[in-house]
């Protein structure tokens, strides 16, 4: 049963209930482990549903707009299904003098979506991000919070559009 006496299908197998007992034995108070929880959702189902947060702080013993107030607060949790290859493209400082703006929009126009928007075939969503750490190989973007593309030019953003479009 959830919080608001909804029922639901549980999210997580027995062994990702096994990992959650472990990010909960790291903290000192169960609720601490709220942020690792919500990734290992998004991890297995691409996004966090209202649903799954409410999943998450019944795992924990939380209010669902706790839960809510972090999902919401930090960008790296998707609220909304993402593509199947999310780009974020880093426009802090280095690589806004370094090209990431002309990166970032070369993309959307490319693809006819605007920032947090996906495509039609689902296949690319774009977002504009703040510093990914690769302040020296400016500019850059990352797919899928894995995959980090560094020292960009149109043409290589071109290239990797391909390849990614190819890889289905």
């Amino acid at each position: 049963m959830s919080n608001n006496n909804q029922l639901y299908i549980p999210l997580f197998d027995e062994n990702e209930m096994k990992m959650v007992e472990h990010h909960i034995s790291k903290y000192p108070q169960k609720m601490a482990a709220i942020m690792p929880v919500l990734w290992m959702i998004q991890n297995k189902y691409g996004w966090i549903s209202l649903e799954a947060m409410k999943y998450a702080g019944d795992l924990l013993n939380l209010p669902a707009d706790h839960v809510l107030g972090v999902a919401t607060f930090y960008t790296m949790y998707f609220k909304k299904p993402m593509g199947k290859f999310h780009l974020q493209v880093c426009t802090n400082v280095s690589c806004m003098l370094r090209g990431g703006y002309e990166v970032f929009d070369h993309i959307c126009s490319k693809l006819e979506i605007k920032n947090k928007e996906i495509t039609s075939d689902k296949m690319f969503s774009i977002e504009e991000v703040e510093c990914l750490g690769s302040c020296g190989t400016a500019p850059m973007l990352q797919v899928n919070n894995k995959e980090y593309y560094e020292n960009l030019s149109l043409n290589k953003v071109d290239e990797l559009l391909t390849q990614l479009r190819n890889s289905k």
